[in-house]
């Protein structure tokens, strides 16, 4: 393709593509612009065919690694990625050498795969979507040896880049304080959804499962996103006077079958007051979010959480549902007053907020107004693709073409 921008390969290790959302947006958004992209990721354990062309994507996928309990598992995992993704990081640069490695983290380990690269002119960018400290203390509630050598991959991590890609402003403060990057060495590209596939359809009834109201859960399903505090929050809010209301799960992840454990221990399988989807497709999921009242957002407050940008708040305000969460830093930037907001992580007064939304529709009616026009207005991905493009036309000398083409359409 000699008309090309640049060749960008993108690493990620903890979700295949494309369904990991944020990378495939990337992806797409990048292809379109005119640049090449290649992603390699873990393929997924049904999909016979791990290297494929996907909407002009070249995918390299390599078998995800085998979950095991002990206290070595992570160090396993990593090594045996670091070493999957190598392999296929040399096998695309033999077949068509790239400008730039992209690499999305967890984990922290990839700058050890771009130093042989940044040796032949190649570009490092790292797209910091987690704080693997904080996960890590978040997780396992201590700051020991384990969290300091996560530390310190990270600092190496930035070291090493040449640029950084921010998730929200609390991530470009750490990039800068932490990592000592230049502020304009980072750039900040929210994750948001794209307006035209988060567009209500007519509600369905039937979702419900024959109550009057809804609420919905919506988001991976792992230790540290709160799903049990909102089933405990539905028990309390049922046994003090909420009627009529039925609550659907949507996601899945390493907790999804302990949390089905508690849900049958809390009694919440009765008359189908709680459902679980797992994975459902694009538009099941607009059926869903279209049939909802309200979102429920339990992540808890904690050293992750709090700067953490959820996905899963602005795609609840997307489709016009207020949403009950915890009270989080990044949460309230994104949210405002599309949000009821509960202080200490209290499942008790989210359960009571349940049922004081449920009781105010004008309330809902405002904050779902409120939502639409948030996101409308700078947290779709039509926002940030934007700033994405930009950001790596000017970091391969492409934004003086692009300059150029828009003055000639301008003078057209």
């Amino acid at each position: 393709m000699a008309d090309r921008k640049g060749h960008i390969v993108i690493l990620v290790e903890n979700l295949p593509v494309p369904f990991d959302r944020r990378v495939w947006m990337e992806s797409t958004a990048l292809t379109q612009a005119g640049y090449k992209v290649s992603v390699i990721s873990p393929c997924p354990p049904d999909d016979p065919q791990p290297d494929k062309v996907i909407d002009g994507i070249h995918v390299y996928r390599f078998p995800m690694y085998e979950e095991k309990p002990g206290k070595l598992y992570y160090i396993k995992e990593f090594a045996y990625c670091l070493r999957e993704v190598g392999k296929r990081v040399k096998q695309i640069w033999n077949e068509d050498p790239f400008d730039v490695i992209h690499t999305c983290n967890p984990p922290d380990t990839f700058w050890w795969i771009a130093r042989k690269y940044k040796k032949h002119g190649v570009k490092f960018v790292f797209d910091h979507h987690d704080l693997c400290p904080e996960l890590y203390e978040s997780k396992f509630k201590r700051q020991d040896i384990m969290w300091k050598g996560l530390r310190w991959l990270e600092k190496k991590q930035f070291q090493t880049a040449d640029a950084v890609i921010a998730t929200n402003e609390s991530y470009k403060e750490v990039a800068m304080s932490r990592g000592s990057k230049r502020d304009e060495d980072v750039v900040v590209v929210r994750s948001g959804p794209k307006l035209d596939l988060f567009q209500p359809v007519e509600p369905e009834p039937e979702l419900k499962r024959g109550r009057k109201n809804m609420g919905v859960y919506l988001g991976v399903m792992g230790k540290q996103d709160g799903v049990d505090y909102a089933l405990r929050a539905i028990r309390y809010a049922v046994d003090n006077g909420l009627t009529d209301t039925s609550f659907t799960f949507v996601g899945k992840g390493d907790a999804f079958d302990s949390l089905q454990e508690e849900a049958e221990e809390l009694g919440l399988f009765e008359d189908e007051l709680v459902h679980f989807t797992g994975r459902v497709s694009d538009l099941d999921l607009r059926r869903y979010l279209s049939s909802a009242d309200f979102g429920i957002a339990p992540d808890p407050n904690d050293p992750l959480n709090n700067l953490c940008t959820m996905n899963k708040i602005i795609e609840y305000m997307a489709m016009g549902l207020p949403i009950v969460s915890f009270d989080l830093k990044e949460s309230r930037f994104s949210a405002q007053e599309a949000a009821v907001y509960i202080p200490d992580n209290n499942e008790q007064a989210m359960g009571q907020a349940f049922i004081d939304l449920l009781a105010d529709p004008v309330k809902r009616e405002q904050m779902s107004d409120f939502g639409r026009r948030r996101v409308a207005e700078g947290l779709s991905w039509d926002q940030s693709q934007a700033v994405l493009i930009d950001f790596y036309n000017r970091l391969l000398g492409n934004a003086a073409a692009e300059e150029v083409v828009a003055d000639s359409r301008r003078c057209a």
